[in-house]
């Protein structure tokens, strides 16, 4: 991981820091993390919180074009998967980079395992196991022997968002409670960065960007905001980080 960390957030249990958008990380010479989402919309009754996703995201910095997301979300037996990959090209910087993660998911949100692989001038990887709000964890980095490391929580659905995968912003709409709305807070893993940590996510009602109208849902941390932009259906549709200019758009 490069030195310079533009934005970070001060973690519960942990003495790391919480790195989120990892994109602009990239941009600015740092590692920037994403979400998996937590216990706020489990779906009464056993029924999933889950429907069926497909697309593409184009990331954006300052209005130009520095990479795109292929992501899909898809019910295996009574499970879902939710798959992304992302290829990154920062204009001036060397090497691209590329990210992907596979997710498997209970119905209500809860992970049941993570795999992620990075490759940029070195290929990283790691597996986690969920299992009774235990996150196992093995490492793999380039030229090293495998890390082992597990990490505790309270509750068994528990937020993911790892780095340069904006698509899990999607999940964590899913698992948001909109009959409750108001904040709810999430704990959050990111698996890339072996952090734990929590997150305040609040629906914000209509929003209109570009002349689109959206249904706002805003993710805070202690010194970020990300503004979640989606459908009626609550598919994201567009991500914004106003305070470092940078977008992720639908196509």
């Amino acid at each position: 991981m490069l030195a310079m960390r533009w934005m970070e957030v001060p973690m519960k249990k942990a003495s790391a820091k919480m790195r989120l958008l990892p994109t602009i990380a990239m941009v600015l010479g740092c590692v920037i993390s994403a979400l998996v989402v937590a216990n706020g919309g489990a779906a009464a009754g056993g029924a999933s919180v889950f429907s069926p996703d497909k697309g593409r995201l184009v990331i954006q910095l300052n209005g130009e074009t520095i990479g795109s997301e292929q992501f899909e979300l898809t019910q295996t037996g009574n499970n879902w998967l939710a798959k992304g990959t992302t290829e990154l090209k920062v204009p001036g910087t060397t090497p691209a980079t590329s990210v992907s993660g596979t997710l498997m998911l209970q119905p209500d949100g809860a992970p049941i395992s993570y795999e992620w692989t990075s490759r940029a001038d070195k290929t990283n990887g790691a597996h986690v196991v969920f299992s009774n709000g235990t996150a196992k964890i093995t490492l793999q980095m380039q030229g090293a022997r495998p890390f082992e490391q597990d990490l505790s929580f309270n509750v068994p659905v528990i937020a993911i968002l790892d780095n340069n995968l904006y698509h899990q912003y999607a999940l964590l709409a899913k698992l948001y409670d909109w009959s409750k709305r108001g904040a709810q807070t999430f704990p959050v893993l990111i698996p890339q960065d072996l952090t734990p940590g929590t997150i305040s996510v609040e629906a914000t009602g209509p929003q209109t960007v570009d002349g689109k109208a959206y249904e706002g849902l805003r993710v805070t941390t202690a010194d970020l905001e990300v503004m979640v932009l989606l459908d009626s259906n609550h598919r994201l549709m567009r991500l914004e980080v106003p305070s470092a200019k940078v977008s992720v758009v639908r196509q």
